[in-house]
């Protein structure tokens, strides 16, 4: 699992330039899958929601916008990424660690981590955080990062480790700080082990669902009635 501090030191070096990074790396896909993503939060009529490893708030500006009556919380333990979110229209920021979030037990009724519980250093123990902190019924929503099967894996393996370095490195000056990124992916739980490490963590309901040909997935859980 990556080290935290190497982490949030990357992603403090990037943070000018991150959201402009990821349209470029994705090929503006990013954008889509976050409407996904709202669109079914939407759905959920949530009063309450936490963004955890929220970054430059793409996600929880997108859910801010379209859910206008739920109160959206943005959390990063990278304040960097975080004034950005804040400077862009995020209500709500707070600086915090995903693996001890600063909330009571039970206090939202969704959880959201896109491209942040990857970077974690420790995937369980970020999950049972999210567990404690919703209501119960509420519902966990990740979006990450995957390895698509059959034809597509390999050329995406090669664009994640030769490709996407070079790009990132040209677009932020800071190549290192994505090195890491074909790594961390392919280390990442997906599909039916992310759903097994939800599972373990308390949530049931689990469900997967990729998107862009599997380059990326939804993970859905919900914290039992109890």
């Amino acid at each position: 699992m990556p080290d935290a501090v190497y982490v949030r030191d990357a992603f403090a070096r990037i943070a000018d330039r991150y959201v402009l990074t990821n349209h470029v790396l994705s090929g503006g896909a990013d954008i889509w899958w976050r409407k996904v993503v709202t669109a079914r939060i939407r759905k959920w009529k949530p009063k309450r929601l936490l963004d955890v490893a929220s970054g430059t708030g793409d996600l929880a500006l997108e859910i801010q916008d379209q859910c206008p009556a739920c109160e959206v919380i943005a959390t990063d333990f990278c304040a960097e990424m975080l004034a950005h979110a804040a400077s862009r229209g995020m209500a709500k920021t707070l600086v915090a660690d995903a693996l001890s979030l600063p909330f009571p037990d039970r206090s939202f009724d969704v959880v959201t981590v896109a491209f942040g519980l990857r970077n974690m250093a420790d995937y369980p123990a970020a999950l049972r955080e999210m567990h404690r902190v919703l209501k119960p019924g509420g519902r966990l929503l990740i979006l990450d990062f995957a390895l698509p099967d059959g034809i597509l894996r390999t050329p995406y393996r090669l664009y994640l480790h030769h490709v996407l370095p070079r790009l990132a490195g040209f677009v932020t000056g800071q190549r290192d700080a994505y090195e890491y990124l074909g790594g961390s992916i392919e280390a990442f739980p997906s599909g039916p082990g992310m759903m097994r490490l939800m599972e373990s963590c308390g949530f049931s309901e689990t469900d997967a669902t990729p998107l862009t040909f599997g380059v990326v997935s939804i993970y859905e859980g919900t914290r039992a009635q109890n």
